[in-house]
């Protein structure tokens, strides 16, 4: 196997692994690359260390067939492929110290001629600013002219945690290059297991894209969850209320919940805002009215616990969004430890079914515990539904008429509603539309 055949993933996490495996189901050999023990132990058996279906056959055959192999340090390879994370810090500033991080294991390995990509969900010019870092940490890299003779590219992922496999490849992509070579060199990879459309442009355009794409997410979001809040003061069911406006040929409502989680939607605003603060009022607003979500529910339930001694609640969901056990940004993981930090006397029955332990933010309280959703529902006082897993679809509606129901989902007034039963504020003991 030649050297120009070879890749290297930097990252084996929700983006990285499922890269590798279909690059390597592709018949590209592939090393994948990570700090985290854990991940590089679990690849190496074949095995995927988080929950996203269809990924555990893909890593299975690779590293069966020795297409696919991870190890903690950086090899010398064609491509490397960064797919890192990018919080943002305190002031909802990109962090880009993982980026950096991972340039710099990759310079000690390169030749020139390679080609790198980042991945990476990122402030406009990132990209560049990793081929600038290159120059420094490696000027033997450049040629008389100050040219770099590793070339760059930027490839926003553009997949839904949960769908990933198959929106791998069947999304279209957007390639943007330092140069054009760049790009073109690029898009030849991701076709090889990519049969959407490949857009080729620049390096800052594509990441712009990829940030405009989860702010246009995080706007229409925002103002559902402004509804409900509207909603809620009138007394109105929010859920009614966007069906029938719904009906609308040209009026498509999302959802309202209890925030917006995840890496992507909860985070990718603040870079524009950052970028550019004073034009970006709308995103900066609704970044705003979305990360106050978790505290008006929390306000709810405290609410609602303060007429209770020694309530029992059970937090139905933590993960960021239905059926994954992605815990990143996730509201309902806020709105768990905040409940558990300003209602005294409460016990917490935590019902995630796609994790083995409370992860250390909750476990560090005495008055939290992971359990089943049966027992949960069996001894609650309140019912809180965060996160609409399959599992939770499941439950009978009737089993809750003894309790208090905070459905920040509208899973249950929607329910009802099809069953032609009382909704909202007209049930005995209400479905709260906490939403």
């Amino acid at each position: 196997m030649s050297l120009e055949s070879t890749v290297v993933v930097v990252g084996l996490g929700y983006i990285g692994l499922p890269t590798a495996a279909i690059l390597a189901s592709h018949g590209v050999r592939v090393t994948g690359v990570d700090v985290n023990p854990r991940h590089v132990e679990a690849v190496s058996r074949g095995e995927v260390p988080f929950v996203e279906p269809d990924l555990s056959d893909h890593v299975e055959r690779a590293v069966a067939s020795g297409a696919l192999t991870a190890q903690a340090t950086v090899p010398p390879a064609d491509v490397f492929i960064v797919a890192v994370p990018t919080p943002f810090a305190d002031n909802h500033s990109a962090d880009l110290s993982y980026i950096d991080a991972a340039m710099a294991a990759i310079a000690g390995v390169l030749r020139g001629g390679e080609l790198v990509i980042l991945e990476s969900t990122s402030p406009p010019g990132t990209t560049g600013r990793m081929a600038s870092h290159l120059g420094l940490l490696r000027p033997d890299l450049l040629t008389p002219e100050g040219e770099l003779t590793v070339e760059f590219a930027h490839c926003p992922e553009r997949v839904l945690p949960g769908r990933i496999m198959t929106e791998l490849v069947t999304n279209d992509r957007i390639v943007g290059g330092v140069t054009p070579a760049a790009a073109a060199r690029a898009a030849n990879l991701y076709a090889v297991f990519c049969r959407g459309e490949v857009h080729l442009t620049d390096a800052r355009t594509a990441e712009l894209a990829k940030l405009v794409e989860n702010s246009f997410r995080d706007v229409n979001i925002a103002f559902a969850n402004e509804l409900s809040l509207i909603c809620e003061r009138l007394h109105v069911d929010v859920w009614e209320l966007i069906d029938l406006a719904n009906k609308h040929p040209r009026v498509n409502i999302l959802s309202p919940g209890p925030g917006v989680g995840g890496h992507c939607i909860a985070v990718d605003p603040w870079f524009i805002v950052s970028a550019a603060p004073m034009e970006s009022r709308l995103i900066r607003t609704a970044r705003e009215v979305n990360d106050s979500k978790p505290g008006h529910v929390v306000q709810r339930v405290a609410e609602h616990a303060a007429r209770l001694r020694d309530p029992v609640i059970a937090l139905l969901g933590l993960a960021f969004k239905a059926d994954i056990d992605d815990l990143r940004e996730s509201p309902a993981l806020q709105i768990a430890a905040e409940v558990a930090q300003t209602v005294p006397g409460a016990r917490l029955l935590a019902v995630e079914p796609h994790i083995e332990q409370l992860p250390p933010g909750l476990a560090s309280f005495d008055s939290v515990r992971l359990t089943s959703a049966e027992e949960a529902l069996a001894v609650a006082d309140i019912v809180v539904l965060l996160v609409d897993h399959r599992q939770f679809r499941s439950i009978d509606p009737a089993t809750l008429a003894e309790k208090v129901v905070v459905d920040t989902r509208g899973l249950w007034s929607q329910a009802q509603s099809l069953a032609g039963a009382p909704r909202g504020l007209a049930d005995a003991r209400q479905l709260v539309a906490a939403t």
